[in-house]
């Protein structure tokens, strides 16, 4: 199979081989980025504002994110404006992962788009496919939590910490659990207490 022949598969939810010489070199070359977006210092903001806009597809204004940060590829991911990712966020980005504006992602967040076949004889030969992901605005992932191919999560929503997304989730829900499920509508107790019964502050 030839090289663009598998990229374009990369891209289309089909079955493609991974194992070629070229892929491996341009993965490198995300990695070397990736290196030196980890090592820069906590006071080099607009360096790693640099790195980051090399690295990605696109990234909106007003994005933090805390290193250490991990990609396959870097430039399949999407980013809205005003996102904020805390430490060791991995991003199995072999396709696109969009991810929408004010979102808000816990510590040690995996976001993958890659999958395998169950069958062994096509995993020993490297098989794989991959289907994007789709995080809406406003969306708060909590820490420990992993985002499976295929999902989209709805605008709003929160997904509890350490949650498995096996399947999408609405807009506007509280949803955990491995499977995650929703747990309940985000309603009217929502606007009067932050957590648990502490009130929000008259604005």
């Amino acid at each position: 199979m030839s090289l663009n022949e598998t990229k374009r598969k990369m891209h289309t939810r089909e079955i493609y081989f991974s194992s070629e010489r070229e892929l491996v070199d341009e993965q490198t070359q995300c990695l070397e980025i990736l290196y030196d977006f980890n090592q820069t210092r906590p006071s080099e903001g607009k360096k790693r504002e640099e790195i980051l806009a090399r690295l990605f597809a696109e990234i909106g204004p007003d994005c933090y994110i805390e290193p250490p940060l991990r990609a396959n590829w870097g430039r399949h991911t999407h980013f809205g404006r005003q996102v904020y990712a805390n430490f060791n966020l991995t991003l199995v980005d072999d396709t696109h992962i969009f991810i929408g504006d004010c979102v808000l992602i816990g510590p040690n967040v995996t976001i993958a788009t890659a999958g395998h076949p169950i069958e062994p004889e096509l995993r020993q030969q490297a098989a794989q496919f991959n289907v994007p992901v789709r995080i809406g605005n406003n969306v708060w992932i909590g820490a420990n939590s992993v985002v499976l191919p295929g999902v989209t999560i709805g605008d709003n929503s929160v997904i509890g910490a350490g949650t498995i997304v096996t399947r999408d989730i609405p807009a506007n829900v509280v949803a955990v659990g491995n499977p995650c499920r929703v747990m309940r509508e985000i309603g009217e107790r929502d606007r009067e207490f932050y957590y648990q019964e502490l009130k929000i502050p008259a604005r």
